[in-house]
């Protein structure tokens, strides 16, 4: 048996001629491209491989009722493409025969995916969906689960024996775990629907931010389906769990927030702590040419580098490029580690020669669907590829630099078989021939390897702290928020910066963070949304806060959140707005965790972050043990290294942890200062709190008065925003009768006067009650706020859209007349942005005064979370 070498061309052949020679191994290549496979002579079978056992997938090349190739998005993993089952080989040899282990539960008509093998190469777990059922609604059909087969017995099972629990989710892309339990991708969303039931909603799946299918997350169980539980909390798909040789689990995370959308390379333990970022948020433009590409099926190699498949979302012709990655060294291609600055890199190598392109151009290199490395030292890897293939006159030919070159050249339709690649010298041998109409997509040897490192679940009152796993919080311990990627942000310098006898707290560019929380979205037989209930900014989405703290002087933070929970970080200035770009990815922790990072992010650096080691930490730190920072409270002596908050925390934790229970409300008591030595008084303390507003508050009295991991502050135009505008803000004299000036807004921001005649309203802002008549949905005072209008005048006791010249119709000599337009007061998503509302309200403007530090409060964020209309599903009248 010969091998094929990479770097040949095949010569043309039909397309029966192609199947003849892969099974036969005859004819010759032509001369040297650098592109497609040719043959090469002399080469013997390699019987190690062909005394290895394999396991694969089997299916049609998927097509429409006309015939013509389809392409799943791997954002719908649901998909079904009926007609794939399990086969499994004693040798990996063509020669050898197959056996299809799930036709008896398929019949032919079921789909399998995502086949995994355990460490030992003796058993074999996959997602199997039995065939669909005619006429039956879409969730009354069978979902995906998770089935196992054991070489050894041959026994198949499915790992969920129970009908009901089994159908209670789409269970996908399952992974053996050292310790023989099984991660998996999962909508059961098991944690997250707890969640709900705990905040008055319905238990239900979440959708995905494209509110397409429902998001997958990672979850963990035993081999025989007891102890399920959910383990990561995306927004969006969380897929193809892998397990390291250091026990950590890899998984292709799919990004979806404020306008990202791209699959990276995140990590976890088993247990959902320490999940970070491992590679690849910032990448995805490394495809073909600097096209979008994304990283999924990801596989360890021996050498310990990681193996992905990198394709766009619709791979062209089913197939991409399989590359190699260098994690330990890189975050990005581009950007190295700390520890690894200098590096060259890049990071990624394409793991064969030939010339596969990631696009939707011609391959000449043919295209790999999926891969699985031999752990024998010989740098070999089983391969799903297809090789380049183009229709002329209506024959099915192999590619050639003369026919690739041709105008208009059409691509064929793929012929993935099994190959072994063998990247030492750039061959491959054929396992499973390619067959026209039939695609092996998925395998597995089962060949032993090393165990992974087993990484015990933490413990609470071993690793964890009780009292936060009782409470179902975390914490998040942010170095200094004024560390931008491992350097001082701050002019004078953090040390300065942190000293009360050089900067008051006003002095301060970063005083509060506010914690957000991302809001559950569910389909549409459950509740109906138009985008009217998201308002003028449906890509933020649906949010609710749970938290604010004070940011330390040092810019360090540290306080509770709620665990298992979609959170975002904005941090915010001393009027309570958001001073730098929301986060690009959500963040979580599990009860009882400390999440630490160095600080934050450039959003425009091209950099990435939320990988422990991407950066050095800025030296923020103490530098003596039980001494005050300089020119601060005794009392609060901080210990070696440890930063502001941290030591707040050590001292308030020996009475109750006060100064990490955050608060619905934003609050300040300069604790710092000593005034002796710093050689002035302290800040004054201040609070903006939800019980000064005289309408109504969005969150429960329980709430404000103490803070749990339950509190959500829920803020809708209509019942929150709204009533602001009609507000009594009338000031009386001293008989308590007379007005002497009414501010109230509807005063003015009208369009009728006191007696009841027409006017234009203040600053051409209505603020009056009554529906939009540009959308009957919203009230006419949220659009006025948040859209371009036109500006009006009274003409003929009616307003009238104000019209200007701007120049003579050359046909009629008449004037061309326009609208004037006028620019909306508010901006969502950013209130330091809406100064032509907040300007008003600033010291010496028109209107300083008219709303109370409450009102301005919830106004700020109401605009910097996205000035949603509603921000609870369930609170949306229906259509």
């Amino acid at each position: 048996m010969q091998k094929y070498s990479l770097n040949k061309f095949n010569s043309v052949r039909s397309v029966a001629l192609v199947t003849l020679v892969v099974v036969l191994l005859v004819g010759c290549g032509g001369g040297e491209t650098g592109g497609n496979i040719g043959f090469a002579d002399g080469q013997q079978p390699d019987p190690v491989v062909i005394d290895v056992p394999i396991a694969y997938i089997k299916r049609p090349v998927p097509t429409d009722e006309d015939m013509m190739l389809t392409f799943d998005d791997v954002r719908e993993p649901v998909t079904f493409n009926g007609g794939a089952d399990l086969f499994v080989r004693e040798r990996a040899s063509p020669t050898a025969l197959e056996s299809n282990v799930t036709f008896e539960v398929t019949g032919g008509e079921g789909d399998v995916q995502d086949v995994s093998i355990n460490a030992a190469g003796t058993r074999i777990v996959f997602a199997l969906r039995l065939p669909l059922l005619e006429d039956v609604d879409d969730d009354e059909q069978p979902t995906w689960n998770i089935w196992e087969y054991s070489l050894e017995t041959q026994e198949l099972r499915r790992i969920i024996t129970s009908d009901i629990n089994a159908e209670a989710g789409h269970d996908i892309a399952p992974a053996y775990l050292p310790d023989d339990r099984i991660v998996f991708s999962s909508t059961r969303q098991r944690q997250s629907k707890a969640i709900l039931l705990d905040e008055g909603k319905p238990q239900f799946s979440a959708l995905d931010e494209d509110e397409n299918v429902e998001a997958f997350a990672l979850h963990v169980m035993n081999d025989d389906g007891t102890e399920l539980r959910q383990i990561t909390f995306n927004q969006s798909h969380d897929l193809d769990p892998m397990v390291r040789s250091d026990g950590r689990i890899v998984f292709s995370r799919w990004a979806a927030k404020s306008g990202n959308n791209s699959i990276g390379l995140y990590s976890t333990r088993p247990d959902g702590t320490d999940e970070q970022l491992l590679y690849g948020a910032n990448s995805s433009n490394t495809g073909s040419d600097g096209t979008p590409v994304h990283f999924l099926k990801s596989e360890e190699m021996p050498d310990g580098r990681i193996g992905v498949m990198m394709q766009p979302f619709e791979a062209p012709r089913l197939g991409g490029q399989l590359t190699l990655i260098d994690t330990d060294m890189y975050v990005e291609n581009t950007q190295a580690m700390a520890a690894s600055a200098g590096a060259p890199g890049p990071a990624q190598e394409a793991a064969t020669v030939n010339d596969v392109r990631t696009d939707e151009a011609l391959s000449p290199g043919g295209r790999y669907s999926d891969f699985f490395p031999l752990w024998d030292g010989s740098d070999r890897v089983f391969v799903s590829w297809s090789q380049c293939r183009l229709v002329v006159e209506e024959q099915i030919v192999a590619c050639t630099e003369e026919l690739l070159a041709e105008p208009g050249a059409t691509e064929a339709d793929p012929l993935y078989g099994l190959w072994v690649y063998d990247r030492t010298d750039d061959t491959q041998l054929p396992v499973v021939p390619p067959e026209e109409g039939v695609m092996v997509t998925e395998m597995v040897a089962a060949q032993p390897r090393p165990l992974p490192a087993i990484l015990f679940d933490q413990v609470a009152g071993v690793d964890l702290d009780v009292q936060l796993v009782e409470e179902n919080v975390g914490i998040l311990n942010i170095k200094s928020v004024y560390d931008v990627e491992g350097a001082d942000s701050t002019n004078p310098g953090i040390t300065a910066l942190a000293d009360p006898a050089q900067f008051t707290a006003d002095e301060r560019p970063i005083r509060f963070v506010r914690v957000v929380k991302a809001v559950s979205l569910p389909d549409d037989d459950l509740v109906d949304l138009n985008g009217s209930a998201f308002g003028r900014a449906r890509g933020l989405g649906m949010r609710e806060i749970v938290a604010y703290a004070p940011v330390e002087p040092d810019g360090s933070v540290q306080l509770k959140v709620p665990a298992n929970t979609a959170l975002e970080v904005n941090l915010l200035d001393g009027n309570g707005q958001r001073v730098r770009p929301r986060h690009g990815a959500w963040i979580s922790v599990r009860p009882g965790e400390v999440k630490t990072c160095n600080g934050c992010h450039d959003g425009t650096s091209g950099r990435s972050h939320g990988r422990s080691g991407a950066y050095n930490l800025v030296n923020i730190g103490a530098q003596t043990t039980s001494l005050p920072f300089p020119n601060t409270n005794p009392a609060l002596f901080a210990e070696f290294g440890e930063t502001m908050a941290e030591t707040r925390a050590r001292i308030s934790c020996a009475t109750g942890c006060e100064s990490i229970t955050p608060s619905v409300d934003i609050k300040f008591e300069d604790v710092w200062t000593d005034e002796v030595a710093a050689g002035r008084a302290a800040d004054a303390a201040f609070e903006w709190t939800y019980s000064d507003l005289t309408t109504p508050q969005p969150v429960s009295n329980g709430c404000v008065s103490e803070w749990s991991a339950l509190c959500r502050t829920v803020i809708h135009y209509e019942e929150h925003i709204h009533p602001l505008w009609s507000a009594p803000r009338v000031e009386l004299d001293v008989d308590m009768v007379t007005v002497l000036s009414d501010n109230t807004c509807t005063t003015c921001h009208t369009p009728n006067d006191a007696m009841g005649a027409i006017q234009v309203p203040a600053g051409q802002l209505d603020l009056t009650d009554g529906p939009s008549p540009d959308n009957a949905d919203q009230f006419k005072a949220y659009r006025e706020l948040l859209f371009n209008d036109n500006e009006q005048e009274v003409e003929m006791d009616a307003l009238q859209d104000r019209l200007v010249e701007i120049g003579i119709d050359p046909d009629t000599m008449e004037p061309i007349l326009v609208t004037v337009t006028v620019a909306p007061s508010v901006i969502a998503g950013g209130a330091r942005v809406s100064s032509n509302f907040f300007s008003r309200f600033a010291e010496g403007g028109s209107h300083a005064g008219y709303l109370n530090t409450a009102e301005l409060k919830l106004m700020s964020e109401w605009i910097d979370i996205g000035a949603q209309y509603y921000n609870n599903p369930f609170e949306v009248p229906p259509n």
